[in-house]
């Protein structure tokens, strides 16, 4: 009796195990099955985030964009041993490889002390610029925008709308100026009959590497292609002024961004592109003018340019940072040049096509002349800030600054100059693969009969 109950006590305990191994083994499959839904709707949300988000933020702040060129061309040089070195440090320093694992791990940028708290604060650094694709001249952060005092105004109201008293002139019908019912081209000055003078000693940049003028310099420059303007163009720096501001302004050409402006104008027509440069100086041609709708002044202004120029597709926007002359400076051969931002708006739905324009500038800096670029930078319509900076007008319309409050003329001249020939190149580029598609296209067009058709370009 007793050996029947104990065996069937064994029966029952090895049941009961068994049960609870089954009891667990359906528990781990529910969790594993849990996961791997929820694992399969995280990267489901994933894709429809990248197909439905036009913000470059979670795009493009990924490891490669904390990045420099310069760091995999020293992981190339450690294979190819002749590969020629830059003068810039190494990406490989203490200091560098420090700061860029700490911001890894940590999301905490060493020079930035606001970045501490930002994550734990909302809303702190939701309006800040954020990189896109890093430059190798410094990590010293982002562009600093200061904005004027005055008469600007709190809100981001249209001003054209109510009978504002700082809107821009309409043309009375209840259009916006520029768009065809204005007299098209009214206020834009040609480089050729710019009034604004060169400063002594500052010729042409020597050692520019770029395509050759007797290649690309041919073409029309009746036609006009490139719009060079300023929506803040009282912009100035100090040792144009003669004197020392935190935010030096001059409605004096020579002595504001229209100086720098005029360069790259004149650069570009140089080599064969015909170029606009536009001296409209707002608040003194506006009634009312308030510094707040910049970007709807020279809104009027970019649209008046491209309806009298039917060519027109490249819209450069140039200002001026306001940080010191240590941070905006490069000396690159034995020569200082004033440093560049590319600045993209957050606001364009379309930032990826401006971005890829402003990549191919950038890169040819890069290539050029390594330390001259600060990288391209994404701004928000926070902070007073624009987020769009008339960028929906075309995919090849960027703003940049070059230099800051203390760069001299000669710094701006030789960085306007190899600027205007990125600038160029890129243009030369883009036509050289029309060109060179336009026969494809025209045999297609033939119905392949061998008959080439050209295009045009």
């Amino acid at each position: 009796m007793n050996r029947k109950w104990f065996q069937l006590w064994n029966i029952g305990r090895l049941r009961g195990r068994l049960m609870d191994i089954l009891s667990l083994g359906r528990t781990m499959l529910l969790l594993a099955g849990g996961s791997l839904v929820l694992f399969m709707l995280l990267g489901a949300g994933g894709l429809a985030g990248q197909k439905l988000n036009s913000s470059p933020i979670p795009s493009m702040k990924g490891l490669a964009a904390s990045l420099s060129s310069g760091f995999f061309m020293e992981l190339l040089g450690m294979e190819v041993p002749h590969l020629p070195k830059g003068e810039e440090p190494s990406a490989f320093s203490g200091d560098k490889v420090t700061s860029f694992v700490f911001r890894l791990l940590t999301s905490v940028d060493p020079g930035d002390p606001k970045s501490l708290v930002s994550r734990e604060m909302p809303g702190l650094a939701a309006d800040d610029p954020f990189l896109l694709r890093q430059g190798s001249g410094g990590s010293t952060g982002a562009p600093a925008d200061y904005h004027p005092g005055g008469d600007e105004l709190a809100t981001g109201e249209d001003p054209g709308a109510g009978g504002d008293p700082g809107a821009p002139p309409d043309s009375g019908n209840g259009t916006e100026a520029g768009n065809g019912h204005d007299s098209p081209g009214e206020g834009v000055v040609e480089p050729e009959a710019s009034p604004v003078p060169d400063p002594s000693g500052t010729e042409p940049d020597e050692g520019y590497s770029g395509s050759g003028d007797a290649e690309n310099g041919t073409g029309d420059t009746s036609v006009k292609r490139i719009l060079v303007y300023h929506s803040h163009p009282r912009e100035a720096y100090n040792p144009l002024l003669g004197a020392q501001s935190d935010n030096p302004s001059s409605a004096v050409p020579s002595k504001n961004v229209m100086l720098v402006g005029s360069y790259i104008a004149k650069r570009l027509e140089e080599r064969g592109i015909g170029t606009v440069h536009a001296q409209e100086d707002y608040a003194t041609e506006v009634p009312g003018y308030n510094w707040n709708f910049s970007y709807k002044y020279s809104r009027m202004t970019v649209k008046s340019a491209m309806a009298s120029n039917q060519n027109m597709s490249e819209l450069i926007d140039i200002h001026r940072d306001s940080q010191r002359h240590g941070k905006t400076t490069a000396l690159i051969n034995g020569k200082n040049y004033a440093q560049v931002y590319f600045i993209l708006g957050h606001a364009n739905k379309n930032w990826k096509q401006n971005e890829a324009f402003a990549n191919k500038i950038h890169q040819l800096l890069e290539k050029n002349y390594p330390g001259i670029s600060r990288g391209i930078w994404g701004k928000s319509s926070g902070n007073g800030n624009n987020g769009e900076y008339n960028q929906t007008l075309s995919p090849n319309s960027v703003l940049i600054e070059v230099g800051g409050i203390d760069n001299s003329a000669d710094e701006l001249k030789r960085t306007a100059d190899i600027l205007a020939d990125a600038i160029a190149d890129v243009y030369w580029s883009s036509r050289d693969a029309e060109k060179a598609t336009a026969p494809d296209q025209g045999s297609t067009q033939s119905g392949g009969t061998g008959a080439e058709t050209s295009t045009g370009s």
